[in-house]
Order: C-alpha cells, then sequence, then structure tokens
C-alpha cells in the first residue's frame, strides 16, 4: 500500500490554516495530536444527534450511547491485542499510572519495597511513585540511559532485586525518541515474579503494539495524541493485576449495590470506572483508533521512519544545533539545544513567527533533563501527516534563529 501522506493530510482541517502569515507546521505531536475529520465529525454528532448518559438507561439515546461507547473497548482491545474486558476507560495515562498507584501498588507495598524507574520516565510515570515513597516508604530504584539515549534492558533487569514489587518504564521517550525493548524487560521480570507497567504513550501513536508479545501486567496510552479527543484514553490491565486492586474511585457504575451498612462492588473494568466518563470522548477516541488502523500501523511507522532519517540528516549537518539522543532505535522526535545564549523559549518563539510550532522546555522530564545536562530543549515531533517539506521548514527557521541569537 502507498502511503499518500497529501490525502492523509486533507483529513485533517486545521492543517490546511496559516500561522503568523504562514503555512502551519505543526511538529508539537509529542505533546497532542491535531483531530482528522472523522474524529471531529464523530465528536459533533454524538454531541448534536445521540447525547444521552451511558449504562442503565431504558430509553433509545441512553442505548444508543452506551452502544457506542462500549464499543469502543473492543477497538482499544483490536489496537492493542487485549481482551475488551481488559480496558479500562481514563482521561489519559496520567489517569491510568494513578490507578495502578492507587489501586494496586499502594495496599501491597510497604517501606523499603521497591519500584524500578528509567530516568526517561515522563512525570505521569513517576510523581504517582513519589507519593508512595513519601506516604509509604516505598524506595525508587532509577535506572540511567547511555550518552546515545539508550537504555540497556539488561540494566533494568539487573536493578530487580528481592524487594522490587514493579518496574515502571516507558515504550518510547517523549524527549529522546528512544524505543525501548520493553518485551526483553517483561520476559525477564515475570520470571522473577515482578509485575512491569508501561507507558505506552508515545509508542503507541508511532508503531504497532501488542500487549500479548511484550507481554506487561499494564500498558497505558493516551487519546490526545493518538488524534483523539482530550479527556479520553485507557488502559490495559492484566485480568490476574485487575483481580488484585481495589477500587480507584467512588460512585456510580462501579458498584452493584449500596446499603447504609455495605457496598459491592462492579466486576473489573466497570470496578475502576466510576461516574459519569467522558462519553463523547471515549466515542473520538475510538474513532481515532480506528482511523490510523485504517492507515494502518505499519505504514504509519515507515512513513514516519522516513521522515526521522530525512530530519536527523539534515539537523545532523548543522554544528551550532545539539540534538539530544542518537539512539538507533530513535523515533521522529527530536529535542535540541542552540550554540550560545539562546533558550529554548526563544528559539520556540522565533520559529512560531515561521508559523513551526515546536514545544520548549522540560517536557514532563526534569529527572531526564537533569541527566543530560540542560536545562530545557526545544522539542520537534513528528506525526503521521507530516512531510519532508515541513523538515525543511523547520531548518531554515532555525537558521533564522541562529542568525537572529548568534550573528
Amino acid at each position: 500500500m502507498t502511503y499518500d501522506v497529501q490525502a492523509v493530510r486533507a483529513e485533517f482541517p486545521i492543517l490546511s490554516r496559516q500561522v503568523n502569515g504562514k503555512p502551519l507546521v505543526y511538529l508539537d505531536n509529542g505533546a497532542s495530536a491535531q483531530k482528522p475529520r472523522a474524529v471531529i465529525d464523530a465528536v459533533t454528532q454524538a454531541y448534536a444527534m445521540e447525547y444521552a448518559n451511558v449504562h442503565r438507561g431504558l430509553h433509545y439515546l441512553s442505548n444508543l450511547a452506551t452502544e457506542k461507547y462500549e464499543a469502543v473497548r473492543g477497538i482499544v482491545g483490536r489496537f492493542l491485542n487485549a481482551d475488551p474486558e481488559e480496558i479500562v476507560f481514563n482521561s489519559g495515562t496520567t489517569e491510568g499510572i494513578n490507578l495502578v498507584s492507587y489501586a494496586w501498588a499502594a495496599p501491597r507495598l510497604q517501606a523499603g519495597d521497591e519500584i524500578v524507574l528509567s530516568i526517561m520516565e515522563h512525570h505521569a510515570n513517576i510523581v504517582p511513585w513519589h507519593f508512595l515513597r513519601e506516604r509509604q516508604g516505598v524506595v525508587l530504584k532509577w535506572v540511567e540511559c547511555d550518552a546515545k539515549g539508550d537504555l540497556d534492558p539488561q540494566a533494568v533487569i539487573d536493578a530487580i532485586g528481592p524487594r522490587t514489587k514493579l518496574v515502571a518504564v516507558t515504550h518510547m521517550s517523549n524527549v529522546l525518541g528512544t524505543v525501548v525493548d520493553v518485551a526483553a524487560i517483561c520476559r525477564a521480570a515475570r520470571e522473577k515474579g515482578v509485575p512491569v507497567l508501561v507507558d505506552g504513550s508515545q509508542a503507541a501513536v508511532h508503531m504497532p503494539v501488542d500487549v500479548r508479545a511484550i507481554g506487561c501486567d499494564f500498558y497505558a496510552i493516551t487519546g490526545h495524541k493518538l488524534y483523539g479527543p482530550s479527556g479520553s484514553g485507557a488502559i490495559f490491565i492484566r485480568r490476574e493485576r485487575m483481580e488484585e486492586m481495589r477500587p480507584f474511585l467512588g460512585g456510580g457504575d462501579m458498584i452493584r449495590e449500596v446499603s447504609r451498612d455495605a457496598v459491592t462492588y462492579n466486576d473489573p473494568p466497570m470496578k475502576f470506572e466510576a461516574g459519569t466518563p467522558s462519553i463523547v470522548a471515549q466515542i473520538g477516541l475510538g474513532v481515532a483508533l480506528e482511523f490510523m488502523m485504517g492507515l494502518g500501523m505499519e505504514n504509519i511507522a515507515a512513513h514516519e521512519r522516513s521522515l526521522r532519517d530525512y530530519a536527523h540528516a539534515r539537523l545532523a549537518g548543522i554544528n551550532w544545533l545539539n540534538v539530544q539522543g542518537n539512539s538507533d532505535t530513535k523515533g521522529a522526535i527530536f529535542s535540541f539545544t542552540m550554540a550560545g545564549a539562546a533558550h529554548a523559549h526563544d528559539i520556540s518563539t522565533i520559529l512560531d513567527k515561521r508559523g513551526v510550532a515546536v514545544r520548549a522546555g522540560t517536557h514532563c522530564a526534569m529527572p531526564l533533563m537533569d541527566h543530560m545536562g540542560v536545562g530545557a530543549t526545544c522539542r520537534a515531533s513528528f506525526g503521521l501527516y507530516n512531510t519532508v517539506e515541513e523538515v525543511d521548514a523547520l531548518v531554515s527557521a532555525l537558521e533564522l534563529a541562529n542568525e537572529l541569537f548568534n550573528g
């Protein structure tokens, strides 16, 4: 199948607009991706003509909304190669990891027990474990990446000791673009009886994901990065782990019966989905995932590899630009600093004048920034609709920034 990037771009209305009188070059996909027309139309239709609360309603609109909402569980299951009953809906990876921290880890871990993390983790996969460190005396064990930005799976495996109760690791770094061999980590951890949580926020956007092949216990994804609505997301939880988890939030849908003296809980995954959910956002997520699967995840990955290679060649030839991380597994994510005194925020502002949208700051990865010895970087992150011409536009805007800041 030929990947027609111009046809793909035509599905995203926002890509036809201008910013500061220049064509929009959107390279902030690592933070949040734009939405295709199919998602926008599905959200509009759901609110305009099909909206009602889900579950327990007996009228037509409630049944229709419930049917569409619950169908997404199956779509996410196909996307991750998981059973629908192993998919818990939430607002995104942050809530998913907090669910695991509160509902699975907190009741099981004691002072001195360990959680193994990589230095590349997003704050969403750090702060929930710090809660356990502060409140219960849990020890966080950090595994560092090397100078290229690679994370050696064996280093993670070697960090697992007799007090290790969980490994929490990213599948793809949101700063370096490094893809981690999480399957190797999961195999070894399972032999040691240690569950593994994988942060799939970035990886699931850029490559096929098979949680069965990976062998993880938890795999979290975020809808707004997957070309879906904000406030949508899900986490895969292996059945055995679900049975070990207490409820996270209390309220409607997660209960069977409530009396003055007792409460009985619903079966998973409903046990972990209290209250009225983000119904329309989840419906939009299902449409977004079907859009991606329709293009073909392998086709998306191949297109982005070609962008990565072209961008790498162009950026590597700039001697005043320092790209962080050069792993052989690197995806189409480039974080960089510029020679001289130019701050990442200043560089980003100049690029914006040319219509080029990038992210500037710590990218919710402060431990990694400390490890790299930088205060902040600019990040250009590519998606399924980006083009080589947009790489050229990025380079041209960077040359302008260097001229302004460094003469």
